[in-house]
């Protein structure tokens, strides 16, 4: 199955909820343009400051969305899979009020093995590896709901990388009635993506990815506001954090 190829057959069985946003979506990892929605806000904290909201990029699901979403909530998604811990810390903005905490919502994400497998998905991450029926699977993938300070939290593995793609994850943001928000990817630190995959056991025969963020089909023009902070180390596992805007 081409990875730039959307599965028809799991776009239909989304749901009227995520059916449109997700076929609208379907053009960035082939050849789209990202755009990024900036609005500028004026804020008052013992004096005058301002600052800027950036609307995270648009990007497409890609061909792996998790097929039912509302099935999956948890916030452990590892299901078995190994791998190098990673904690997940995601926290959303609401673009239209200020960049206040964006409480609420539904927040979707997935990504692939180790070795650049994606569940509920027949799926070949190219490089020599087998193709592998993970249609009965459902590992790396959970939603959670934003608190009250538009926080989200899921404990994953780090994630491997397939060719053309730079290591990433998916985002899928509705609000609380189901209506889609926001779908984006996140990207990696370089250096963090080369020490995992050089020394942790579980990444080390794939090796270094060959795909650069700057080059990536996806985050070439997006990388500003898609690019996490990693900390941690591969003994100890790692922790991600990013603040997404989103138009709500």
């Amino acid at each position: 199955m081409e990875r730039k190829t959307f599965l028809t057959s799991g776009l239909a069985a989304l749901g009227f909820a995520a059916i449109a946003p997700l076929a609208n979506s379907c053009k960035k990892e082939s050849t789209t343009t990202t755009t990024d929605t900036t609005t500028t806000t004026t804020t008052t904290t013992g004096g005058t400051s301002s600052s800027s909201c950036t609307t995270g990029a648009s990007e497409t699901a890609g061909p792996y969305p998790t097929i039912t979403p509302s099935s999956y909530v948890r916030s452990n998604i590892v299901d078995g899979q190994s791998g190098v811990p990673l904690t997940i810390k995601l926290t959303f903005t609401n673009t239209n009020s200020s960049c206040a905490a964006l409480t609420g919502a539904l927040v979707d994400i997935w990504h692939c093995t180790s070795l650049g497998y994606y569940s509920e998905y027949t799926d070949t991450p190219g490089g020599g590896y087998a193709t592998i029926d993970y249609t009965s699977s459902h590992f790396l993938r959970g939603r959670q709901t934003t608190d009250s300070n538009g926080l989200v939290t899921f404990t994953s593995i780090f994630p491997g990388w397939y060719s053309p793609r730079a290591p990433h994850i998916h985002v899928h943001v509705y609000n609380s009635s189901g209506t889609s928000l926001l779908i984006t990817q996140i990207a990696f630190p370089t250096d963090v993506c080369n020490t995992v995959y050089t020394t942790a056991t579980d990444y080390k025969a794939r090796g270094v990815q060959d795909t650069a963020n700057t080059a990536d089909m996806v985050f070439s023009d997006s990388l500003a506001t898609e690019l996490s902070t990693v900390t941690g180390s591969v003994s100890a596992g790692y922790v991600l954090t990013i603040s997404i805007g989103v138009a709500a």
